[in-house]
């Protein structure tokens, strides 16, 4: 790996602790950062990076309804952005750390810690807003800008610091004393003005968005009243962004120009806090957990409890009951894929499989788009040996999203149980792409070819893509 590339996947590592390095004078919308850093290689950065947090971070949430709920949130920001052509991707992580972080190539993290610390949906708003604001303004290409003018020893020695204080601050503490102290007292400076900027465009993002634009200024005079509390632990969130009285005044003066505006918070927003709640600790203390919200009436959202309280029997293997829940919850507002999607999976494993199948079928009627349903839904069929039918769906499925790598898994599991190897390497190869292991997805491809088992049309496409892969491969090992 060249120097550069270290050096840029060191500074993004240290973003992901939600950290910003900026310059002093900052042009609007980043025009002076173009130069040094194209916004095709800040994606192809964050691809990257994205691909390892999938496979290797272990706090990396892979609930497809939490997902779909901050990029439902996340993307209606981004139309109300100052780009909103710029491709976005925000992802959960299971981490009690009231946190979120902005990574090259618009790919944003939000804690879970996060989602259940805010009191209502402007304020969890806010803060997308500000980490989008990041993204948008090219914080990360103007640190590279700048890192001419910044040894390197210094530049590695605050990545290093940054990285660890994602979850240590006493190691972040050492890492940040082993740099000069020119060098941090410099990148300290710089990330006070990149916090303002981000305030002050998030500010707008907010307003224009249709949210409470006090979300964000209560969200962080909150956290900073608590800081007393927590003394040496203060939230990794105000480690990684500076927080001071003059920035929430800064808020609170834009506050003064915007007429007040009640905003109610979206039903999904209760359901997905109290699926969270509900992953956490054993079934059995989250099943404790929401059966005394419930009996004792300490929740002003009886519903969201109530779906907490079914994840949680599912998690408990408790499918009579949580079937039972699912059962009142039905149709409320509107109805919602989530609760059709674990009503749907109660019934099945309860022995319902018919009838759990028919309530799959019916749900995506209503939200074809939910991906939940259409993950539940697929794994539904192939374990209770519905292939040629779970076949269709998938291939159905795959036509209208060509870049979901979970439905080429899906659809490998299908090719497979009927016996297709030519096409179920195939689909793993398209799996394999899309996680950025263009290795595995060539030697998938082999493999395809090897099988022999499709006709003259299958194997020219498993050619044909193959030296296509191939291509790229070298074009890739060219030399930079």
């Amino acid at each position: 790996m060249g120097k550069a590339k270290r050096i840029a996947i060191l500074v993004l590592a240290a973003c992901m602790a939600g950290s910003s390095w900026a310059q002093s004078d900052l042009p609007e919308l980043g025009d002076a950062a173009g130069a040094g850093l194209t916004l095709q290689t800040e994606k192809k950065i964050g691809q990257e990076i994205m691909n390892e947090i999938r496979m290797r971070e272990p706090s990396y949430l892979d609930d497809p309804e939490v997902e779909a709920y901050l990029n439902q949130l996340g993307n209606r920001l981004v139309a109300a952005s100052p780009d909103p052509a710029q491709g976005f991707y925000f992802f959960p992580l299971q981490d009690p750390m009231i946190n979120a972080f902005a990574m090259f190539g618009g790919y944003i993290g939000v804690n879970s810690g996060l989602i259940l610390a805010v009191q209502n949906e402007s304020e969890l708003a806010g803060v997308m807003a500000h980490e989008i604001a990041h993204v948008t303004q090219r914080h990360l290409a103007r640190i590279i800008e700048k890192q001419k003018q910044i040894s390197t020893a210094s530049l590695l020695a605050m990545a290093a610091a940054l990285l660890a204080a994602r979850s240590n601050a006493d190691m972040a503490g050492a890492a940040v004393a082993s740099a000069s102290a020119g060098a941090a007292q410099a990148q300290l400076g710089f990330s006070r003005d990149f916090e303002r900027e981000a305030d002050r465009i998030g500010f707008q993002t907010l307003e224009k968005a249709g949210f409470d634009v006090r979300g964000m200024a209560a969200f962080f005079a909150r956290l900073q009243r608590a800081t007393r509390a927590y003394e040496n632990n203060a939230p990794v969130y105000l480690r990684t962004h500076p927080l001071n009285v003059e920035r929430i005044s800064d808020m609170q003066n834009r506050e003064l120009d915007v007429p007040y505006r009640q905003v109610p918070d979206s039903q999904d927003f209760h359901l997905v806090r109290a699926r969270l709640q509900a992953l956490r600790g054993t079934p059995a203390e989250a099943v404790a957990h929401f059966r005394t919200l419930l009996q004792e009436q300490k929740t002003l959202h009886v519903a969201a409890s109530q779906y907490g309280l079914a994840v949680a029997l599912v998690r408990q293997k408790d499918w009579k009951e949580a079937e039972q829940v699912l059962a009142g919850l039905r149709g409320g507002r509107g109805g919602s894929p989530m609760i059709e999607r674990l009503y749907a999976e109660a019934r099945v494993n309860r022995g319902d499989v018919a009838g759990g199948l028919t309530v799959f079928k019916e749900a995506l009627a209503r939200f074809p788009n939910a991906s939940g349903l259409v993950y539940s839904h697929a794994e539904a069929l192939l374990q209770h040996g519905r292939l040629e039918e779970a076949q269709r769906f998938l291939d159905g499925q795959v036509q209208k999203n060509t870049q979901d790598a979970r439905l080429y898994q899906f659809q490998a599991k299908a090719y497979a149980a009927r016996g297709r190897a030519g096409q179920q390497h195939k689909a793993l190869a398209e799996a394999y792409l899309l996680q950025g292991q263009l290795p595995a997805a060539i030697e998938q491809l082999e493999l395809a070819q090897k099988a022999k088992d499709g006709d003259f049309y299958e194997r020219s496409a498993i050619d044909a893509r193959l030296r296509q892969l191939k291509r790229r491969q070298q074009e890739e090992m060219k030399p930079k």
